[in-house]
C-alpha cells in the first residue's frame, strides 16, 4: 500500500496531452466551442483540467496547473455557466505512504508547492479534490478479501483505533489525512476512476478474473449506496466513477488493459454488478433441475472463517432470521451449520455465480443438496424470496 506508482495504463489515449503552442485557444475560445453549444441540454457535471499530471507530467506543466484551472473557471464565469465545476485527477502516487491511514501525508516535493494551492482553489470554487484510488495495483493472494471487499479480519490503525474492512476505505482515509495535514480537510472528495481488469494475459490471471472484477465493483456499489462513508468520513458520500463503461480493444500494453469494462464493444454485458436497467430489480431465473447447485463450507474451513462468513452476508442484507433463534434452520445450533445455510442463501440471491461462493477460499460448490430433514436449503433464487417473503408476512 505504500507509495503508490501507477502502471502505464494510466496513460489514456483519449486524453494526450496537446503541447502548449501560440495558436492555442484560449480558454475563452474553448468554452465557447466545446460548452456552450450543448450546455445544458446537455448534463456536463466537471471539466478535468489534465489527468494525473502531478504523476507523468513535466515540471512545468505541473507549476501550470492552478494557473491553467482557474482560467478555465473564469471562463466558464463569463460565459454564465455556474454549474460545471474544474478540477483534475491525481493517481495516488500523490501520497508518500498510505498505511496506516493515520500516518499518510503528500509528497513533500508536491504539498505546498503543488497541491496546497490546488486544494485552495477547490475550497474557493466548491470544486472536489479528485483521485483514481486502485485497490487493483496492491492486490495480492494474501489481501484479497481485503481488496475484493470480501469477508476478512480488517487492517487496524492503532492510532486512530479504527479497523478498515476494505482497501478503498483505506485509501480514501489516507487520501483525507494528508489534506488534513495541510488545513484543507473541508474540501470534497470525488474518485474520478477506480475499477478492475476481468481478463488478462496468463502472468495476470491471479488477479484479473470476471470473478474479481464484479466483486470489486459490486462491492464498491453496494458500499456507496450504503452512505456508511469511512472510518474517518462517517456518512459522507464520493461521487465515484467506474473505471470503465466498455472493454476498449485498441489500448496498447497488456491485454488486462483491454478488459476493464462493464460491457463488450457488442453493447453485451461482461457481468451485472446491479446496475443495468434491471440488474438489480431482475436476477437471473432459476436454472434447469438438473443444473442446481448449493454453496457449503470446505472441510478445513476454520470457525473463525466461518463465523466472518455469516456476519459478512448478514451485513450485506440477506434475511438471517431463519439461523437465529427460533428460525426454521437454527438447529443444529452451530457455527458451521449457520454458515453453511447463510452462505447458500448469498449465493442463490446473487445468482449462483462461482466467484459468490468463494469467501476467501473457505466455500465450494456442490452439486448434492446439503438440506436435512429440518432445514431445507435454497437451490434457487425465487425460493429464497419466497421464504423470505413468508417471514415477513
Amino acid at each position: 500500500l505504500r507509495r503508490h506508482r501507477h502502471p502505464r495504463r494510466r496513460h489514456h489515449p483519449q486524453r494526450r496531452r496537446i503541447p502548449a503552442s501560440p495558436t492555442s485557444p484560449p480558454p475563452a475560445a474553448g468554452v465557447a466551442a466545446n460548452i456552450q453549444p450543448f450546455h445544458p441540454q446537455t448534463k456536463i457535471n466537471y471539466i478535468l483540467v489534465g489527468n494525473e499530471i502531478l504523476h507523468w507530467g513535466p515540471q512545468n506543466l505541473r507549476d501550470g496547473l492552478v494557473a491553467a484551472m482557474r482560467a478555465v473557471h473564469q471562463a466558464l464565469l463569463l460565459a454564465g455557466i455556474t454549474d460545471v465545476k474544474v478540477t483534475t485527477a491525481h493517481s495516488l502516487g500523490i501520497l508518500e505512504s498510505s498505511d496506516p491511514p493515520s500516518r499518510a501525508r503528500f509528497r513533500p516535493g508536491w504539498a505546498e508547492g503543488n497541491l496546497a494551492p490546488l486544494l485552495q482553489f477547490h475550497r474557493d470554487t466548491k470544486s472536489p479534490f479528485m483521485v483514481n484510488p486502485y485497490p487493483y495495483f496492491a492486490f495480492s493472494p494474501d489481501n484479497a478479501s481485503f481488496s475484493l471487499f470480501g469477508p476478512n479480519k480488517g487492517v487496524f490503525d492503532k492510532f486512530t483505533k479504527r479497523t478498515y474492512g476494505d482497501m478503498f476505505d483505506l485509501l480514501m482515509d489516507a487520501v483525507y489525512v494528508s489534506m488534513m495535514r495541510l488545513g484543507y480537510q473541508d474540501v470534497e472528495i470525488a474518485v474520478g476512476e477506480t475499477g478492475w481488469a476481468s481478463a488478462g494475459d496468463s502472468s495476470e490471471q491471479w488477479r484479473c478474473s470476471v470473478g474479481n472484477a464484479a466483486a470489486y465493483n459490486g462491492g464498491l456499489v453496494r458500499k456507496l449506496s450504503s452512505g456508511r462513508g469511512t472510518p474517518l468520513m462517517r456518512r459522507r458520500r464520493f461521487e465515484t466513477y467506474i473505471f470503465g463503461l466498455f472493454n476498449e480493444n485498441l489500448k496498447t500494453g497488456p491485454s488486462s488493459e483491454q478488459n476493464f469494462g462493464l460491457f463488450r464493444s457488442d453493447f453485451s454485458p461482461v457481468y451485472d454488478i446491479g446496475v443495468l436497467r434491471q440488474g438489480a430489480a431482475a436476477p437471473v431465473q432459476p436454472r434447469a433441475e438438473g443444473n442446481k447447485k448449493w454453496c457449503v463450507p470446505k472441510d478445513e474451513a476454520t470457525l473463525p472463517q466461518l463465523q466472518a462468513n455469516i456476519d459478512y452476508v448478514c451485513s450485506e442484507g440477506v434475511d438471517c432470521r431463519p439461523i437465529q433463534a427460533g428460525g426454521a434452520c437454527f438447529d443444529p445450533n452451530n457455527v458451521k451449520a449457520h454458515a453453511s445455510f447463510i452462505m447458500n442463501a448469498f449465493y442463490q440471491i446473487k445468482g449462483r455465480h462461482d466467484y459468490d461462493c468463494n469467501f476467501s477460499g473457505s466455500a465450494m460448490t456442490t452439486s448434492t443438496d446439503p438440506s436435512t430433514p429440518l432445514c431445507s436449503f435454497f437451490d434457487d433464487y425465487l425460493s429464497v424470496v419466497f421464504v423470505i417473503f413468508s417471514s415477513i408476512w
